[in-house]
């Protein structure tokens, strides 16, 4: 069942509005999510009808990572995504930023997975198998546990960043902890997350694929298990320089006068034609992305990227 939003204000509006979060600023937020999608702005409506709801209930797990890519959801304004995030669906259990720890925060963490109705689980963060699974403890329990416990229940599972879903920065060689994305470490359970890499990611991207599950979409995903209305083209292909590598125009270095001007930084270490993203067409805080801003992709949402994409600067 889905809510007519435009029919006077349902639970989620009222919820935002006392959070001091007008019906226009939610509504050009689900403008921009509707976009990132890939459809137009009429589907506004449609990605505020998800939101708008009954309150999907979230575990967001932890594990080996930098808390970068929470970071970058927290930081998201206009309207600030937390304010929107934490109003229109449940997070009953985010190590970071909730209030309860210890045993209550453990007592949170049951009662979520419990939920009659169902849970959401989010993963950030690469999951330690070295050494029988012990490089990484949360309330006296490894990581690698907690996830094979929790994520075979999850009506649907979410790795949120490029640790999570295929090791990243912690993979990188030697990978002393056996990091492995959740998808590769517990596919013998069924295990079978919607990647959505990057490091960090556009939370944008993340918010999508959330609506696209509660709206019940079939999300189409990729070889590496990412969607195809996210990573469906090469950051090269979006690129707002790639007119100037096909006229063969090459910033020769970050200070020249040609870098000045906006030509391609391929020559300097620019990774995009290998990468997959939708860095040039959804930007970070509606504001500005990488090489827009002078520096070259990194091709950090790819799997291996530290190793296979390094070194990320030419001269």
């Amino acid at each position: 069942m889905r809510i007519a939003v435009g029919l006077g204000k349902k639970g989620g509006e009222e919820r935002l509005e006392r959070q001091g979060i007008s019906r226009r600023d939610f509504m050009k937020f689900c403008t921009a999510v509707a976009v990132t999608m890939g459809f137009g702005p009429s589907f506004a409506s449609e990605v505020a009808a998800a939101l708008a709801g009954r309150r999907a209930s979230v575990v967001y797990l932890h594990a080996a990572e930098c808390t970068g890519c929470s970071e970058a959801l927290l930081r998201t304004y206009k309207p600030f995504i937390d304010a929107v995030i934490l109003d229109t669906i449940s997070l009953d259990y985010h190590e970071t930023i909730m209030a309860a720890a210890g045993e209550a925060a453990e007592q949170a963490l049951h009662a979520a997975v419990e939920n009659p109705n169902g849970f959401i689980c989010m993963v950030e963060g690469a999951i330690p198998t070295g050494m029988d699974n012990k490089y990484g403890y949360i309330g006296g329990h490894t990581m690698y546990d907690i996830c094979k416990e929790i994520l075979p229940k999850a009506k649907a599972v979410v790795n949120i960043g490029t640790c999570a879903c295929y090791g990243g920065v912690q993979a990188a060689k030697p990978n002393p902890t056996g990091a492995k994305g959740v998808n590769e470490c517990f596919a013998s359970l069924g295990v079978k997350g919607i990647n959505i890499p990057g490091c960090p990611p556009n939370p944008l991207n993340m918010v999508g694929a959330l609506v696209a599950f509660l709206q019940g979409q079939k999300i189409e995903l990729d070889e590496l298990g990412r969607p195809l209305m996210f990573f469906g083209q090469s950051v090269h292909d979006l690129c707002e320089r790639r007119k100037h590598f096909d006229a063969g125009e090459f910033a020769p270095s970050f200070n020249s006068e040609e870098a000045r001007k906006g030509w391609c930084l391929y020559e300097v270490g620019c990774k995009g034609p290998q990468t997959y993203n939708n860095c040039p067409k959804v930007l970070f805080n509606e504001t500005n992305w990488p090489v827009a801003a002078g520096h070259p992709c990194i091709g950090c949402s790819e799997p291996g990227f530290w190793d296979e994409m390094s070194p990320f600067y030419q001269n």
